[in-house]
């Protein structure tokens, strides 16, 4: 089940963790990728000195002043590829950043590496989520409460995996003052 834009209107911090364990879906032609997310980092408003918008807008912060649910994608070091998801409201600028996934239970961790993956570029800013056929987020948990036979809900709830989640200080985000070391980056912890 794609999830619907007012998943990604809810507070960053909640975004970001209930992330974890969605699958990220990306067509490229006919080839689909389908790729579970195990690591997330909130940049939470404009006083989060680690987020982008906390200057102000500019051209390239723009999507996220706008409405939640749309791709944030920008280039850091001249060559790597950062997929956000926007959140929250309109005219307050907070994104959650992939980090980590895994496609065929191998891991992918690092933003970089996963736009490399799943061919994300800057192209795909401002991709509404909610509508695009080529990249969306599903939360294949909630499927079950679709399911008309009583069959197919126990085998979706036997493919379920249960995990803890982790929460750790953000990643190169030295120059962010008291923000550096807020503990807004999570990860999936297998139970």
């Amino acid at each position: 089940m794609k999830l619907p834009r007012k998943f990604f209107e809810k507070k960053t911090l909640r975004v970001a963790k209930e992330l974890l364990g969605c699958f990220l879906i990306r067509r490229i032609g006919r080839r689909k990728i389908v790729a579970r997310i195990i690591e997330t980092e909130a940049y939470c408003g404009p006083k989060d000195l680690a987020n982008h918008a906390s200057k102000g807008r500019t051209p390239r912060t723009e999507i996220m002043f706008g409405q939640a649910g749309y791709a944030y994608v920008y280039l850091i070091y001249g060559m790597y590829y950062c997929f956000n998801v926007v959140t929250e409201r309109v005219n307050y600028p907070a994104a959650v950043l992939i980090r980590g996934m895994e496609i065929n239970g191998q891991k992918i961790i690092g933003p970089g590496k996963v736009c490399r993956e799943l061919e994300i570029d800057k192209k795909l800013n401002g991709l509404d989520l909610i509508k695009s056929q080529k990249l969306w987020i599903e939360n294949r948990r909630l499927m079950n409460q679709n399911l008309e036979s009583k069959i197919e809900d126990r085998r979706a709830k036997a493919n379920q995996q249960k995990f803890n989640i982790i929460s750790l200080p953000r990643v190169g985000v030295d120059y962010a003052g008291e923000y550096k070391n807020k503990p807004w980056r999570f990860g999936i912890w297998k139970s």
